[in-house]
């Protein structure tokens, strides 16, 4: 019994808060932007991907690994 309640405690709030995505802000874009050397650029492609995130079409995020000294 307790097996059940915690499985269903675990499982409502990740339908809850699953459909929930948050996009950044235009402010956050240009703070983020400002560095690139094609800043319109750069501009241009978060706003499209963050429009593409609040239609609810996946977005391809690139991963950078980290490089270690």
């Amino acid at each position: 019994m307790k097996l059940l309640l915690y499985f269903s405690l675990f499982l409502i709030p990740l339908f809850l808060i699953g459909e929930k995505s948050f996009s950044i802000t235009d402010f956050q874009i240009k703070k983020i932007c400002k560095n690139e050397k094609r800043e319109l650029t750069c501009i241009k492609n978060l706003r499209e991907k963050r429009s593409n995130l609040q239609k609810g079409n996946h977005i391809e995020i690139p991963v950078v690994p980290h490089k270690s000294n």
